[in-house]
């Protein structure tokens, strides 16, 4: 009884109910069909840039907040296991709204870290889904998060995102 009470309270109380990613239309995603999920010990090029899902390094990046570009084949197998990596141009995402982009990550499976050179001051990548962003401020961030994070789009949704390689410039 008192963990029904317990449920019924936070339903109460938190006043919206969950949302079903499915739901969720991000205007703008490139959606990539057709990704192999597998491991290889060399360089990939990608169709994309940054990369949004096929063959990677046996070795994911631990998911977090990084200040150095990272190694493509490390944070594409993150992506197989459902993260969002968040790619910014450090020429045009500083300061301020460097600050702001982080506080909008989730606490779990995201990966932020720079990119430079991107064709837009923000990409949102997550395996065979990628936006790209005008502002750190562009609210189809946050709805692309909501719906790919941990998506069953991901081979391996769920799978670890941490104990295994902290790349270089690891902040937490």
């Amino acid at each position: 009884a008192g963990v029904l009470s317990l449920i019924v309270a936070v339903v109460i109380t938190s006043g919206t109910p969950p949302v079903d990613p499915s739901t969720i239309e991000v205007e703008g995603v490139q959606e990539i069909e057709g990704l192999e999920a597998f491991h290889v010990e060399s360089v990939v090029d990608y169709e994309q840039t940054p990369p949004a899902g096929g063959p990677h390094n046996p070795t994911w990046l631990n998911c977090g907040v990084y200040e150095e570009t990272q190694q493509n084949e490390n944070a594409v197998h993150s992506l197989e296991h459902g993260a969002v990596w968040v790619t910014y141009d450090p020429d045009q995402v500083s300061g301020g709204d460097l600050d702001a982009l982080r506080g909008k990550m989730p606490s779990n499976y995201f990966i932020l870290s720079p990119f430079p050179g991107l064709e837009a001051p923000v990409v949102a990548s997550a395996w065979g889904a990628q936006v790209t962003l005008d502002s750190v401020d562009d609210p189809r961030l946050g709805n692309f998060i909501v719906k790919f994070r941990l998506a069953e789009s991901a081979p391996e949704p769920g799978a670890l995102c941490s104990q295994a390689l902290d790349g270089p410039g690891k902040v937490s």
